[in-house]
């Protein structure tokens, strides 16, 4: 009898192990390389017809998914779509994409492209974030509004980028709009909620340091966003043209149908899944295929069918791969100048914020196409090394942060730094171990009047933090070079890290900084002050040549002390007899202790010890360990 029922029970637990199997196969082929190419193919018709009815707006993707489907975007953004789940709503100074509403200022507006895959007809970043954001800048517009006609009866003389008579103009008009607009979906209750955040919102926008004076200059007409999906119904004989609207329109395209389900499509050739959204998360499924590379054989690997499209997609970015590293674009060649002395002197490098954004809106014609961002006046910019063919010709030194090396060619020996930093998903403490010899190597050479370039894999993570560490540690709030004294005499906060940032993005228009390596940099220039003390040049070269030895003694420690608790609860766990008496238990739990105190992750060092103590009851008792004298670990 019980030999039948243990015979039942297995049979079962092989159909539920084989159900599961099948239902795993059944959505790997589902969601095939295959099948997210040709629907991003799909979606992209779409967006071409979209972007036909209004040609002169500019086409903008919302990193990353939005990139997939047009070849032919001028410009990309970043909204969260977590900025705008339910009972979650921010507004993020971090991501003020203010480049966004001045290029739809001078162009009378722009269509965003992004996708969702959760059978919603928009994700939540054009239902709720752009709306929210639109609604923060016209409220900061309109106060601007408010306040200048009284600051231009006190000072007549003041240099403004527009005339005081169109100011008292526009402040006069009742058009004006600063109300929050929502799709229709979105419920009352929700619509109240974040109305009631709104002006908290902008007046974090104003105290952050962002430039509205430019933002009001240019922007004639309030924002306000239009949502356009699959479903939307658009005669094309009305057509509205958008400069006739007495608003400037940020045009939200979904590109995906908003299926609950993955439908099953055919041509004349194949039968294929569509997959909604196909572009979110490509690690998952790009197999190192990157938008650009996809639409430069778009058609062939749509044409290729299913059966080939894994093969020609892993030969493409191979091919890709070989003809980059022939060409050097994973390990450029770095050309630096010869140092030189500065011929201006403090007071002309100190420029105001104003003519700061008109100096780098010229540059960025030049500079962004080889990616690489000019932080204002202060000496200091942010690029990448993915680009083989840039050649930092304008800079005296490079701070490589990418954990592959480049080539530096100069004759210089201390114009190279190469810190190899890890993301913060790889290693939590990888940009915080590195940051003091940055700053050290940069306030070295900005104060020889150098200029620096700090580059990264993409330019938009981890040389913007470290570019924000430095500008933190070594410039003052007005972005002048002063080697530390205001740093030293202050306190540095949260806001003041935003402050920081804002300046940073309004140059470096791709910053992505992402949460884990801001949170390094704060917790480095809270705590790591004795780290940046003023040392002289001959001991601070001797130290940038040399490694931080102490973090990676400590490293080591670490790793030698998990390996030997790990053995020593192997042992226990296995009811293995060892020789030794309760001294060796109190040096362990004394490790514990002491690393407890000094280790960077002290979470780890109590599961460690939790792990022991479990290991070790089952061979003596519990209230033995606790009357041992623990004063010799201590």
């Amino acid at each position: 009898m019980a030999a039948s029922v243990a015979a039942v029970a297995e049979l079962e637990e092989e159909r539920v192990t084989s159900i599961y199997r099948v239902a795993r196969s059944i959505k790997r082929k589902q969601n095939s390389l295959y099948n997210a190419l040709r629907s991003i193919y799909e979606d992209s018709i779409f967006v071409a017809e979209i972007a036909g009815l209004w040609p002169d707006l500019p086409l903008v993707a919302n990193l990353r998914c939005g990139l997939w489907y047009s070849p032919r975007f001028e410009a990309t953004c970043y909204f969260k779509s977590t900025d705008g789940h339910a009972n979650n709503w921010s507004f993020s100074t971090s991501r003020l994409n203010l480049h966004l509403a001045l290029l739809a200022g001078q162009r009378g507006g722009c269509i965003i492209v992004d996708s969702t895959r959760k059978g919603k007809r928009f994700p939540d970043s054009m239902s709720k974030t752009i709306p929210i954001w639109a609604c923060v800048l016209n409220r900061a517009i309109e106060r601007w509004l408010r306040r200048m006609p009284r600051q231009i009866q006190v000072d007549d003389n003041q240099d403004l980028s527009i005339s005081s008579s169109e100011i008292v103009e526009r402040h006069n008009s009742p058009d004006w709009d600063c109300s929050l607009h929502l799709p229709l979906w979105v419920s009352n209750t929700e619509r109240a909620a974040i109305e009631d955040h709104i002006e908290e919102w902008t007046s974090q926008l104003e105290a952050c340091g962002a430039d509205i004076d430019s933002l009001a200059s240019i922007i004639r007409k309030p924002l306000r966003p239009l949502w356009i999906s699959q479903k939307t119904v658009i005669w094309l004989n009305e057509v509205p043209k958008y400069d006739s609207w007495d608003f400037t329109p940020f045009i939200l395209v979904s590109a995906s149908a908003s299926h609950g389900t993955i439908q099953q499509r055919s041509t004349s050739e194949f039968s294929w899944h569509y997959i909604p959204g196909a572009g979110d998360d490509e690690e998952s499924w790009a197999r190192g295929l990157h938008p650009s590379l996809f639409w430069k054989h778009a058609y062939n690997l749509i044409d290729s069918g299913p059966s080939m499209c894994n093969q020609n997609v892993s030969e493409l970015v191979e091919k890709d791969r070989v003809y980059h590293a022939q060409r050097g674009d994973f390990s450029p060649q770095v050309t630096i100048r010869t140092w030189k002395k500065l011929t201006n002197n403090a007071e002309q490098s100190c420029m105001s914020l104003t003519s700061e954004l008109s100096d780098s809106m010229n540059a960025k014609s030049s500079n962004s196409e080889r990616g690489l961002y000019w932080i204002g006046s202060t000496n200091v910019a942010v690029g990448t090394t993915i680009d083989g063919e840039t050649t930092y010709t304008c800079a005296d030194c490079i701070l490589n942060c990418d954990p592959k090396s480049i080539s530096p060619c100069s004759t210089s020996d201390d114009g190279y730094l190469h810190l190899p930093i890890l993301s913060s998903k790889l290693d939590r403490f990888s940009l915080m171990n590195s940051l003091h010899l940055a700053i050290r190597f940069a306030g070295w050479q900005l104060k020889r009047g150098k200029k620096l370039v700090i580059c990264c894999h993409n330019g938009e993570d981890i040389s913007i933090c470290v570019c924000l560490a430095i500008l933190a540690a070594l410039f003052n709030e007005e972005g002048c070079f002063d080697d530390g004294k205001l740093y030293m005499s202050t306190i540095i906060t949260k806001w003041e890290m935003r402050r920081r940032l804002v300046f940073i993005c309004k140059f470096a228009v791709n910053a992505r900084p992402s949460r884990g390596n801001l949170k390094q940099v704060y917790g480095f220039l809270r705590r790591e002050r004795e780290h940046l003390v003023p040392t002289d040049p001959v001991s601070d070269v001797d130290v940038l040549e040399q490694k931080s030895w102490a973090g990676e003694a400590e490293t080591v420690i670490c790793y030698v002390y998990r390996i030997f608790i790990i053995y020593i609860c192997t042992l226990f766990l296995n009811n293995h007899k060892i020789g030794c008496t309760y001294h060796l238990e109190e040096i362990i739990l004394g490790m514990f202790w002491f690393l407890l105190v000094h280790t960077r992750d002290p979470l780890l060092v109590i599961y460690d010890a939790l792990t022991f103590l479990r290991a070790m009851s089952d061979m003596c008792p519990i209230k033995k360990l606790i009357n041992t004298n623990w004063t010799c670990a201590y």
